[in-house]
């Protein structure tokens, strides 16, 4: 198993209580007993399973030694250290899992799975719902119930009313749209989901940008897709980056992120996007863009890529009530042209014949509100990043970054150290990171990045901060050490 796989399998092993040997022996064991870790598996060394955890050898050496105790895994010489038995006979069944083969989006899709247990965790920007749910769902029970109860409650395609307010919110940013051209979805998730169903298979190659939001490009290699990076500039995804990966390895789609791009929070330039537009039309590549992630905002946005496409071009632009209204409401949509529409339509009725009508009733009472709900949001959001970045000024001087053009997060970079590593030592403090490598197409890049979402309270981020400082001071002066008893009775 590589560093990666260990990572994600383990999880948040040593964010309980007790000695690291222990925690790590009782994660070891579970896995075991649970069949993620099958019989014959061969373990990692134990010089490279504590460099990747961050502890000292002898905490690994102590906790295989309580393993073998047990019987369950056995060290032969040139052969490591393999796991011995588990309660699983098929032990087929550890890939049947839902785990993306290649993928980098398992410890956050495990958050959400787990729930947020002891740690404060970085793997989710998200904050509670809107004030204005609130009187929106009263005006809706009160004057349309009788209306949508009448109704038989299939839309394929989306209520027709929430379809009329979103090519509505369109045209408004200067992109004509009619509502044949919009399908709605449970979320920004499953559209793009779909988009990968309709052009990602095993042997396509996707571009996208790098870093990039794991949670997003594994869907797409969850099809079979091999995701290409494209390093950022200030501007957005680089052009001369693109067109070569588009000459050297025609793609299949190019997927975006030109909107507060997650995990940097950059706005790609009107400029950037009338190139890339002009580019894809021209090596004939669709294009998604995702504006799903909306929140602060340093100033207004220019309108979609699909704006700036040339005529014929293939251009489908997700968006979301997500980040802005609420995560929980889980509404999201795709514009296209309506041919491409229809074919994702297909794809959602054998998902789930279309999504909850009271909850699309309630986002198309919304959507007139949105640009007061965005500025509200904006407001707190800059309140909540002064905070934070004051917090990094006086706590932890050492690390740097730019201050994003909007989104959730901080892209920060830690100094001369590992954020893997990092991430290891500050689940000990109760905070959950995910490391730049995971956003990274190629796990190569960016190991010196985290993201640090500013969604949380004042009095959490406060927290946070003290937490995170307190492990990078134990990291810079003592390093991944532990003393451990010379002997354990098991």
């Amino acid at each position: 198993m590589d560093r990666s796989e260990v990572q994600e399998l383990l999880g948040d092993w040593s964010a309980g209580n007790g000695p690291l040997y222990q925690q790590l022996t009782d994660r070891l064991r579970r896995a075991i007993t649970n069949g993620d870790l099958v019989v014959g598996e061969r373990l990692p060394s134990e010089r490279a399973l504590a460099e990747a955890l961050a502890v000292s050898r002898a905490t690994v050496v102590t906790a295989y030694e309580a393993l073998r105790a047990e019987r369950l895994v056995v060290s032969r010489q040139g052969s490591g250290t393999v796991v011995a038995r588990s309660n699983l006979t098929d032990v087929a069944r550890r890939a049947q899992d839902g785990r993306v083969q290649g993928g980098q989006a398992g410890i956050i899709f495990q958050r959400l799975l787990d729930g947020p247990g002891r740690v404060i965790s970085l793997s989710c920007a998200s904050e509670p719902g809107s004030p204005w749910i609130r009187d929106a769902l009263e005006d809706l029970l009160r004057e349309d119930l009788p209306t949508l109860l009448a109704d038989n409650g299939y839309h394929p395609r989306g209520w027709e009313p929430l379809r009329m307010a979103v090519a509505a919110q369109y045209r408004e940013q200067g992109l004509p749209t009619t509502p044949d051209q919009i399908l709605i979805t449970t979320g920004a998730h499953q559209a793009i989901g779909l988009v990968a169903q309709l052009y990602a298979r095993k042997g396509t190659r996707v571009v996208a940008e790098s870093p990039g939001w794991p949670g997003c490009l594994d869907v797409f290699r969850d099809r079979g897709a091999q995701v290409l990076g494209v390093s950022l500039d200030d501007e957005g995804i680089c052009v001369v980056g693109t067109e070569r990966a588009f000459t050297e390895h025609q793609p299949a789609l190019l997927y975006v992120m030109p909107t507060y791009h997650n995990p940097t929070g950059l706005v790609m330039s009107s400029t950037r996007r009338r190139r890339l537009a002009d580019l894809a039309a021209r090596f004939d590549v669709p294009i998604c863009e995702d504006n799903a992630f909306d929140g602060y905002a340093s100033a207004k946005p220019p309108p979609p890529i699909a704006s700036f496409a040339p005529k014929g071009a293939e251009v489908l632009t997700i968006g979301s009530l997500g980040k802005l209204v609420w995560g929980g409401l889980r509404i999201g949509w795709v514009r296209g042209p309506a041919g491409i529409i229809d074919r994702l339509a297909r794809r959602k009725v054998l998902a789930d014949l279309g999504g909850p009508l009271l909850e699309q009733a309630l986002a198309a009472r919304l959507m007139p509100s949105l640009s007061a709900i965005r500025a509200e949001r904006s407001a707190e959001l800059v309140e909540r990043l002064e905070v934070l970045e004051q917090l990094l000024r006086d706590q932890l001087p050492e690390w740097s970054w730019r201050r994003p053009d909007g989104g959730g997060s901080l892209w920060v970079r830690l100094p001369g150290v590992d954020a893997r590593v990092f991430a290891q030592v500050a689940l000990r403090h109760g905070v959950e990171v995910v490391p730049g490598t995971a956003m990274c197409a190629d796990s190569t890049r960016f190991a010196d990045h985290i993201r640090l979402p500013f969604t949380f309270s004042k009095s959490e981020l406060d927290s946070l901060v003290s937490r995170l400082a307190a492990a990078w001071t134990e990291l810079r002066r003592h390093g991944p050490a532990e003393v451990v008893p010379e002997r354990v009775i098991v």
